[in-house]
């Protein structure tokens, strides 16, 4: 199989999981009634409100996305962009967006929202005596140190005014019904943007929930695509990327021919000043050190939002030709994109309408 052949796959995988597609099906499926109010917080935000604003054009629509991912937003909806995977102060304004979107809910009123990763940073309202400075440098420190999807989010809740259940503690209506597309271990709503579209301890009103994507049903996708056997598809990149690629690598080394699936979010320790690249990138580069002069391994490692850190690439297509030594400069120094770029590894797709963690796809001939 080529780079082209694993990059195929890996869309085929992220087409699976498209938050219009998710959405849609999802509305047939749970015959989710007209809701009088829309709000979608997310990077797959844009893509998930399309269905909905199709079928409901005249309910208001609230979408708060990541820079540069509203393209797709329908043209009736209150687009909103600000800054991920650190807050900004367009943040903060998403967020007292939020707020008044679900405190102009009336008695009756059914709410819709449209959940997806990334919308822990992308709408803010921090406790009193926090501000925007305060929260940058303390998710940059957390960050930096790889702490985990859960170590993040309870750092965000406890922050927060609008985590972890407190948004809907103020809405006034008769119902509220979420759709997530999951970007987390265990497809938990709890954790999915820190539990902003979750429901509150006490609830006055009657609340209803699904999951309408996640990492399994993408590598699903990938395997039932595959033209070879599939080996193995498990969801287990958990660990940091130094002591995952040699974990990965080395039963891939002497693997039998076929496809390898595995889906996940890794973690990545920062340097002081890091260059420019993502967990993604820094994985890759790392396996590629793993499979040198391995012949007949390739392996793909990209996020399937379309973007892997602070950058325009998704992730990286490496094999047994990839590595040199000059390169472990690039990892020590968090720089892996200029390095991979330079080499053409570099997968750029621009964002996906979905975010559904990370997915690497080996192949051994």
């Amino acid at each position: 199989m080529t780079n082209d052949d694993l990059l195929s796959l890996w869309q085929i995988g992220v087409h699976a999981v498209g938050g219009a597609e998710a959405v849609e099906k999802a509305l047939r499926k749970y015959t989710v009634p007209k809701p009088d109010r829309i709000i979608a917080v997310g990077k797959a935000a844009s893509a998930m409100s399309q269905s909905a604003c199709k079928i409901w054009p005249e309910t208001k629509c609230l979408i708060i996305t990541k820079y540069g991912h509203g393209d797709e937003a329908p043209a009736t909806a209150q687009l909103l962009e600000s800054a991920h995977p650190v807050p900004d102060l367009a943040s903060l304004k998403a967020g007292q967006a939020l707020q008044k979107a679900v405190a102009s809910c009336s008695s009756q009123d059914h709410l819709l929202i449209l959940a997806s990763g990334g919308a822990s940073a992308l709408a803010e309202v921090p406790i009193e005596g926090v501000d925007i400075v305060q929260l940058q440098n303390q998710t940059n420190a957390l960050l930096a140190s790889g702490a985990d999807i859960r170590t993040m989010n309870l750092h965000r809740t406890q922050n927060s005014q609008i985590k972890g259940g407190k948004l809907l503690s103020a809405f006034k209506g008769s119902h509220v019904t979420t759709l997530a597309i999951s970007d987390v271990e265990g497809d938990a709503l709890a954790t999915i943007g820190s539990g902003f579209a979750d429901v509150p301890q006490k609830a006055s009103f009657s609340f209803t929930a699904h999951i309408v994507a996640s990492n399994a049903i993408a590598r699903a996708a990938v395997a039932a695509a595959s033209p070879v056997p599939v080996r193995s598809n498990y969801e287990n990149l958990y660990e940091n990327v130094l002591e995952l690629a040699p974990r990965i690598a080395a039963p891939l080394k002497n693997a039998r021919s076929g496809l390898y699936i595995m889906g996940g979010e890794p973690v990545i320790h920062l340097p002081k000043n890091p260059g420019l690249g993502g967990r993604n990138m820094a994985l890759a580069l790392n396996l590629a050190r793993e499979i040198s002069n391995v012949r007949g391994l390739r392996i793909l490692v990209a996020g399937s939002d379309g973007t892997d850190g602070p950058t325009d690439a998704a992730g990286a297509i490496v094999d047994g030709n990839t590595w040199r030594p000059e390169a472990q400069l690039a990892l020590d120094t968090a720089n892996a994109y200029p390095w991979l770029k330079a080499r053409g590894a570099l997968i750029i797709t621009g964002p996906t309408g979905t975010n559904v963690m990370d997915i690497l796809i080996a192949h051994k001939s």
